[in-house]
């Protein structure tokens, strides 16, 4: 008993807290609590012609690092890491291994403000800036353009808030909004909207479509102020964790503050410098400092591994199994492109039920796809092709080369398996 309340005590005073994931300190290394699918669950003949040709594909393209996952009739039916998660330590890529996912965050954060709506606690038609608007701050109150204040939550969930990319995109201009606004930089998100509200809508709220990465920032502002929490503990406690979701937490932008077990990132071979996001004056790697991915928040900062995005993506399909987080009314919304709204977090919904959703910039490629038979698949990258976004649309023949040289599938259901963390694989932290 004596001994049981030491090693009480000594979880409870040395274990810290990395989101919501466990993590104990043994050796200078972190040990997740939490024990993972690993690639041994995977390792299997029936595999190996597919699996040739993922390796055909990250030779070819030049990925360093890449994570699959596949499931049907909400079973996980395989997972397997390929390539580095670190080159320079030669650590393989792992199940359980985090990585960037870029814009496929716009999906966590459009759940999210669905889940607010079914609580009561917001309506996609409220008003998001003005007087009695859900964002009804003082720093927003005076916009170049009247035509903000009639700026809904559907608005910005379905790119139809009035910004475009004309002029660039503002979520990576931070040296120009320092600038327009003399202040210092790294710029936050509020200051990119201030920047923003500078100037006139391309085009009136409702009336056109265009992409807008910080029209789904500013939806991480309306989460918090709509549930009383911060969006990412928001995100946590009512979307993530309600599916067994705890290895998801939004990244940082420098690698010497990267996540526990989250890989490494590579540009293209000779991509251009950036300046750093810190004002320093320093030229580095856009994946490593010179793109804000804090700033981006809810429109593409979080960091997951591939079989809980997997968890995710199973519990917005639409299908009976495994039960949909959200109503059959929100999933219809997200989803129906004769609404007006859809696709929602999504990058396309076609009628034929097939959906999917992409992501990418520097270092990053993810991308994940819901077919109408119940397949889906997962697929995350730490490097970038030299096509950037465009590299999804070869990832997507990838698998479906994948799918049809695989025979038979395993039975069992790989959400049901864990296995723990090697210590060796585990990161390194100075004690």
């Amino acid at each position: 008993m004596r001994l049981l309340i030491i090693v009480f005590l000594v979880l409870f005073l040395f274990v810290p807290k990395v989101g919501t994931e466990q993590v104990a300190m043994i050796g200078g290394h972190y040990v997740p609590v939490n024990l993972r699918i690993d690639n041994s669950l995977s390792e299997n003949d029936m595999f190996v012609n597919a699996e040739t040709g993922v390796e055909w594909f990250m030779k070819n393209w030049d990925i360093k690092g890449a994570s699959v996952a596949v499931a049907k009739d909400g079973k996980l039916l395989y997972a397997r890491g390929f390539g580095y998660a670190s080159l320079d330590d030669s650590i393989p890529v792992e199940p359980y291994h985090r990585f960037r996912i870029a814009s496929v965050s716009k999906l966590v954060t459009a759940v999210a403000v669905m889940k607010l709506q079914e609580e009561g606690k917001l309506s996609v038609d409220e008003k998001v800036f003005g007087p009695g608007a859900i964002l009804d701050d003082t720093i927003f109150a005076n916009p170049r353009d009247r035509r903000v204040f009639d700026i809904t939550v559907g608005h910005l969930l379905s790119h139809e808030g009035g910004w475009s990319q004309r002029y660039g995109d503002q979520m990576f201009m931070p040296e120009v909004v320092a600038r327009t606004l003399d202040v210092p930089m790294p710029v936050d998100l509020k200051t990119i909207i201030r920047f923003a509200l500078t100037k006139n809508l391309h085009f009136t709220p409702g009336a056109g479509q265009s992409y807008s990465n910080l029209g789904y920032a500013i939806l991480g502002l309306v989460i918090e102020e709509a549930s009383g929490m911060d969006y990412e503990t928001y995100c946590r406690k009512r979307v993530l964790e309600p599916l067994g979701i705890y290895d998801m937490a939004l990244g940082k932008n420098l690698p010497e503050d990267a996540l526990p077990l989250e890989v490494s990132y590579y540009d293209v071979e000779n991509a251009p410098l950036r300046p750093s996001i810190y004002g320093t004056g320093e030229m580095v790697p856009a994946s490593r400092g010179g793109n804000d991915i804090e700033a981006l928040g809810a429109a593409g900062a979080w960091v997951a591994t591939a079989p809980d995005l997997m968890r995710l993506l199973l519990a917005v399909d639409g299908f009976e199994h495994p039960r949909d987080l959200l109503s059959p009314e929100s999933i219809v919304f997200m989803t129906d492109s004769y609404n007006g709204f859809a696709p929602v977090g999504w990058r396309a919904t076609l009628s034929n039920g097939v959906w999917w959703r992409t992501g990418s910039f520097s270092g990053t490629t993810a991308m994940m796809k819901r077919m109408p038979d119940g397949t889906a698949w997962v697929v995350l990258m730490n490097s970038s092709g030299w096509n950037g976004p465009e590299l999804t649309g070869d990832i997507d023949h990838m698998m479906a080369k994948f799918l049809q040289r695989v025979n038979q599938w395993p039975d069992t259901d790989l959400f049901s398996y864990y296995a723990p963390v090697p210590l060796k694989f585990a990161k390194v932290s100075e004690p």
